[in-house]
């Protein structure tokens, strides 16, 4: 490694590097902060021992750590925002792959750039936001991003992907569904001809309730980070992964004998016909909300969150979740997924 290279931690700590809290370590723990220290981290990833995934850790946030110890870990640092250019219709702008999310929504608002206020108070970093394809309050971030450039771990060369390059699925894309990718920037085209976006019903509920007749983005911003801010624990509190479960989404025949048999099941219509179920309502029914099992439990204030109350493993969260998996499975037949990616 040259004096160029990423700085390079021997036997890291990965507790504090995730939001859960849970242990596990790195015999190498690389910093990223430019495209690079990217390309050099990609050689020294190359050559970790085989049959060893490496991990690419952003925020840290949507993370399930087993407690092994990995061989290589790269943090990815990469700072930076700027706008590229507008025009009528959108205004173009990026940031790099280490800046955080809330920061960088709070920044487009700032700067009079609205369309990505119903994500305000995610955690993690830009760069992560593209591989979960982060979605809140009736807004996915896919339908907002221009284009991601990564760097091809296979070659070091750098790519820009656009959308339809990304694959983008609920809570998904192609840099989940390979190890190919490691994100550097992001690029986001927000409208000019803004609109808000109320299809959410809790939403639309909050900005009600406070007598607001046309919401301002930042008004939105404010009423989705109370919302969050009641339903979700602070992580320097109690470690979490945010929502654990994706809502289900089942077949119109599914769907009919469950309304039947549930009225009161809350339920979002899909363009296909399919409909998608409220996860969080079906743990609830299970008596899974507020539930303590040792370590990790369900938050009292919303039962799609798991949390750890303090020295959790990632084998106790493991065993919460599956315990949970089968109950709804049990009761109503639908296959919770979770939305973590475990390593």
């Amino acid at each position: 490694m040259t004096a160029s290279s990423p700085s390079v931690q021997i036997d890291a700590d990965l507790t504090a590097l995730n939001t859960f809290g849970l242990p596990a370590r790195a015999k190498h723990l690389l910093r990223v902060r430019s495209l690079k220290d990217a390309q050099q981290a990609c050689v020294f990833r190359s050559i970790r021992p085989e049959g060893d995934p490496g991990l690419i850790l952003g925020g840290g946030s949507n993370l399930v750590l087993r407690g092994a110890t990995l061989d290589t870990v790269l943090k990815i640092d990469i700072p930076g925002r700027r706008k590229i250019s507008e025009n009528k219709e959108t205004i173009l702008v990026e940031a790099g792959a280490g800046e955080p999310w809330h920061d960088f929504v709070r920044w487009t608002l700032d700067n009079g750039w609205p369309g990505l206020e119903n994500l305000a108070l995610i955690p993690g970093t830009v760069g992560a936001a593209p591989v979960q394809n982060i979605g809140a309050y009736g807004l996915e971030v896919a339908e907002r991003i221009e284009s991601v450039e990564a760097l091809d771990l296979a070659t070091g060369n750098p790519t820009r992907l656009n959308a339809k390059d990304c694959q983008f699925d609920y809570r998904n894309s192609v840099f989940k569904r390979t190890n190919r990718w490691l994100i550097t920037s992001v690029r986001f085209s927000l409208p000019r001809r803004w609109q808000p976006l109320l299809s959410y019903g809790e939403l639309a509920k909050e900005i009600a309730a406070d007598g607001i007749g046309q919401p301002t983005p930042q008004q939105i911003s404010e009423a989705v980070i109370a919302l969050r801010r009641r339903k979700l624990p602070d992580p320097a509190e109690l470690g979490s992964a945010g929502s654990f479960f994706k809502n289900p989404i089942v077949g119109a025949k599914q769907y009919a004998a469950l309304i039947k048999a549930h009225p009161a099941l809350p339920h979002y219509p899909q363009p296909d016909g399919r409909e998608k179920l409220a996860a969080a309502w079906l743990i609830d029914q299970c008596g899974w909300r507020g539930r303590r099992l040792g370590a990790v439990g369900c938050y009292a204030q919303q039962a799609l969150v798991l949390v750890n109350y303090g020295g959790a493993t990632g084998a106790d969260v493991l065993r919460l979740a599956e315990q949970i998996q089968n109950d709804v499975q049990k009761r109503f037949g639908v296959a919770l997924e979770p939305e973590p990616v475990f390593v």
